[in-house]
């Protein structure tokens, strides 16, 4: 390989690392320079509600108990 063939691929590979540099610069833009603002979340607090009656009723359905289908007939 010539000293000038070599010399062209370094050329090329600055340039396309500067162009890559650059247009990802442009399109995603510059992180330190834009202010974020962020949400803070309320203490937890240590207290207990009573669950709503609605909701967690006495003759509600249990999805944990395992139900038995017989087939028909039986």
């Amino acid at each position: 390989m010539k000293k000038s063939d070599l010399a062209m691929i370094i050329l090329i590979a600055a340039v396309s690392v500067m162009v890559a540099f650059f247009g990802t610069s442009a399109i995603l833009g510059d992180a330190a320079s834009e202010e974020q603002k962020v949400k803070t979340i309320e203490e937890i607090s240590t207290t207990i509600e009573e669950p709503n009656p609605d909701v967690f009723n006495s003759n509600a359905i249990n999805p944990a108990v395992e139900v038995q289908i017989a087939p028909k007939g039986q």
